[in-house]
C-alpha cells in the first residue's frame, strides 16, 4: 500500500465493514488488473545497501532518488514527518512507496491488460534510469537481499515500520527478515459479486503454492545458498501466525464478506493513525476500537481509514480488499513481473479457464494445502499434492491460462495477444527448472561460489 489513509468518517457497526467490501464488487465490470513490485537498491560501486539519507562519502541515497523522481515525474509527495517516503500520480495512475529496508515499490495503476502493464513498467524504469546513473544505483531482481545481514540493512523513516519492527519479534522469528530483506511481485484482480469473490479466493489460495514455485527467486542469504528456492516464502511461515497463512476458513460453507470481516477483526492491530501521528497499539483489538474502548486511545472510535489501514497489515497468501491480491510470488526480472500479470488475467478473467483450473485443485483438503504450503519454499516445482508434483500441475494450468488469454483478445500495436508474456513460464514448465534453480547453478559454476556476480547478473 503506497500511503495510509486519513478518513475521519466513523464506523458505527460491523455491517459497515461488510459494506466496505461489498462496495468493491463490479457487477458490470470492467475488471482491471494491477501489478505491484518491489526491488532492492544497491550502490554499483562496492555493492553496498542504500541508506535513506545516503552515505558519509557523499553518495546520495533513497531520499535523493525519490526527490529526483518527484522532480522529473510531477507526481505528488507522500510524507511522514519531514521524510519524503512516497509519490503518487494525481491523475489516478500508480504510486511509489518504500518498504522497511529501502525496497523500492511501484504500485501500478488498475489497467486493462498486460500490454499496458508492460508500458507502465517501461516508463517506470526509464524514469529511474538517469537518476540511478547519477547516483550510482541499481536494483536487484531477486526476491531476497543476497548479501547483507539484517543489521547491515538500512531502516526507512516511516512511523508504521518502527511500530511493526518492535512488535515482530514478539510473534515470530523471521518477521524482521520479511520486513527488511525480501521483495515480491503482486497481482491484483477484481471481482463482480460476493459469489465471484469466493470462487476467485478459493482458486487463488489453491494455486498460490504453484505461483510460489514458478516464480521462486530467493535462494541466497548472507552471501551463500540458504537451502530454499523461495526463502521469501519460507520467511512468511514464521512471521506472525495471526495475520498470515492459507485462510482455511475460506473453503468452509458460508464463506463471504462477513466471514472475512470476522477474521480481520480478530487480527491484532499495529497502529491507529490520527492526523500525522501513528499511535502504537500493537497487539490491541480492532473490536475495542470499534466500540470506543481501546485502552491506549480512550474515547477514539474506528474510522473508515482505520479499517483500510488495518487490512493493509494483514498478510495471508491471498489478501482481500476491494480487490484481491495474489501474494505468493518472488519478484524477478521484468519478463517475470509481466508473466504474473498475464497468468492471473488468463486464469481469473476467463470463465472457462477458471472453471477448468478449479477442476484441477478442488479436491485438495485443508491438510493438503497446508502441507504443500510448507513444502514449496524448499522443494519448488518438485513439491507434491494429490499424488502429483507442482511441475505436473503447472503443465495442466499454464495451457488454461494461455487459452484464457487468447479468448480475452487483448492485442498490442503489433497485433500480439497477451500470451507472449507467459512464454517464460512455459519454458520453466518445459525444462522443469525455475529461476532459483538456474541461479543456484550459476552460483556453483560460473560464479564459483561467489555472490558478487549476482550484482551484475541479477539486476534490472
Amino acid at each position: 500500500m503506497a500511503r495510509d489513509l486519513v478518513d475521519e468518517n466513523r464506523i458505527s457497526s460491523r455491517d459497515e465493514l461488510v459494506g466496505w467490501f461489498e462496495a468493491g464488487c463490479k457487477p458490470q465490470g470492467p475488471f482491471r488488473i494491477g501489478t505491484e513490485h518491489e526491488k532492492i537498491p544497491f550502490y554499483r560501486l562496492g555493492h553496498a545497501p542504500v541508506p535513506y539519507d545516503g552515505r558519509p562519502d557523499g553518495r546520495g541515497g533513497i531520499r535523493a532518488l525519490m526527490e529526483g523522481l518527484r522532480a522529473s515525474s510531477g507526481w505528488e509527495p507522500i510524507e511522514d514527518g519531514d521524510a519524503l517516503i512516497g509519490l503518487f500520480d494525481p491523475q489516478g495512475g500508480g504510486a511509489i512507496s518504500l518498504e522497511p529496508g529501502g525496497q523500492f515499490e511501484l504500485s501500478g495503476a488498475p489497467l486493462d491488460n498486460a500490454h499496458q502493464t508492460g508500458a507502465e513498467l517501461e516508463a517506470h524504469f526509464a524514469a529511474l534510469a538517469p537518476i540511478c546513473e547519477k547516483l550510482g544505483l541499481a536494483f536487484l531482481d531477486l526476491g531476497m537481499s543476497p548479501l547483507w545481514r539484517r543489521d547491515e540493512t538500512p531502516v526507512m523513516p516511516k512511523q508504521r515500520y518502527q511500530i511493526m519492527a518492535r512488535y515482530m519479534p514478539k510473534v515470530g522469528k523471521l518477521g524482521l527478515d520479511m520486513m527488511f530483506r525480501t521483495s515480491t511481485v503482486q497481482t491484483n484482480i477484481d471481482f463482480g459479486s460476493e459469489e465471484d469473490m469466493v470462487a476467485k479466493l478459493r482458486l487463488a489460495l489453491s494455486l498460490q503454492p504453484l505461483f510460489t514455485a514458478l516464480f521462486a527467486n530467493s535462494p541466497f542469504t548472507d552471501g551463500k545458498p540458504n537451502g530454499f528456492q523461495s526463502m521469501r516464502s519460507q520467511i512468511w511461515t514464521d512471521t506472525d501466525a495471526d495475520r498470515t497463512g492459507m485462510l482455511p476458513f475460506a473453503f468452509e460453507p458460508g464463506m463471504g464478506f462477513e466471514r472475512y470481516v470476522d477474521y480481520a477483526l480478530d487480527v491484532p492491530l499495529y497502529f491507529v493513525k490520527r492526523g500525522d501521528v501513528y499511535h502504537d497499539v500493537a497487539g490491541a483489538s480492532f473490536r475495542d476500537l470499534l466500540a470506543g474502548k481501546l485502552p491506549q486511545l480512550p474515547g477514539e472510535f474506528a474510522t473508515i481509514s482505520d479499517w483500510a489501514n488495518h487490512l493493509s497489515t494483514i498478510f495471508p497468501e491471498v489478501r482481500l480488499k476491494r480487490y484481491m491480491e495474489m501474494r505468493g510470488a518472488d519478484v524477478g526480472p521484468r519478463a517475470h513481473i509481466l508473466a504474473f500479470t498475464a497468468l492471473c488475467a488468463g486464469l481469473f478473467y476467463d470463465k472457462e479457464s477458471s472453471a477448468a483450473a478449479w477442476e484441477q485443485v478442488k479436491g485438495y483438503s485443508v491438510g493438503d494445502r497446508a502441507a504443500l504450503r510448507a513444502a514449496v519454499p524448499r522443494e519448488g516445482l518438485a513439491a507434491r499434492i494429490g499424488g502429483r508434483s507442482l511441475l505436473e500441475l503447472a503443465r495442466e494450468i499454464l495451457p488454461l491460462a494461455r487459452s484464457g488469454l487468447v479468448r480475452r483478445r487483448r492485442f498490442d500495436a503489433e497485433g500480439r495477444d497477451e500470451t507472449i508474456y507467459i512464454d517464460v513460464l512455459e519454458e520453466i514448465a518445459a525444462r522443469g527448472e525455475n529461476l532459483a534453480q538456474k541461479r543456484l547453478a550459476l552460483f556453483h559454476r560460473a560464479w564459483k561460489g561467489d555472490i558478487a556476480p549476482a550484482f551484475e547478473t541479477c539486476v534490472y
